[in-house]
């Protein structure tokens, strides 16, 4: 009878299907901030463009002051959603030459100021659940948020 050392059989790798990705971290606050500010993205960069015309830099700065400072995007955000409002007729750019360099600028079409205001109503549909949420967890006797419910 013959003994095989421990050794003398490589450990056999996990299979890529069996070896799990840690998911998100929900109780990190850094993960929500993250996930709103995507959202709210198309919503401010819509809400700057509904006060007045701008180019590209001009929307992140003016995005970042309209949220003091909780919603900074930087150009790889901004300029795919100018791009996809421009694709589906929400704005339309315009170059001009500022100090020997070109600009698009970008404007809202009646289409983007009826986005807009579909927006508006959306987000305002979302902070009234988020009132009765917080109003459920504070009024909850042990704090879990039980019971009651938001969004429906």
């Amino acid at each position: 009878m013959s003994r095989t050392s421990p050794s003398a059989t490589p450990p056999v790798p996990p299979s890529p299907a069996s070896v799990s990705k840690p998911g998100p971290d929900f109780l990190s606050r850094a993960y929500w901030n993250g996930t709103i500010k995507m959202s709210l993205s198309k919503f401010f960069i819509l809400c700057v463009l509904h006060q007045r015309p701008m180019h590209g830099y001009d929307v992140a700065r003016a995005v970042e002051a309209t949220t003091n400072g909780c919603c900074s995007p930087t150009e790889g955000t901004i300029y795919p959603v100018l791009r996809e409002f421009e694709e589906g007729g929400y704005v339309t750019a315009t170059s001009e030459v500022v100090s020997g360099r070109e600009r698009k600028v970008y404007t809202l079409t009646d289409k983007g100021r009826a986005a807009f205001k579909v927006a508006v109503e959306a987000w305002m549909d979302v902070t009234r659940c988020l009132v009765d949420a917080e109003k459920m967890i504070a009024d909850a006797p042990d704090g879990d948020g039980s019971p009651g419910g938001c969004c429906t």
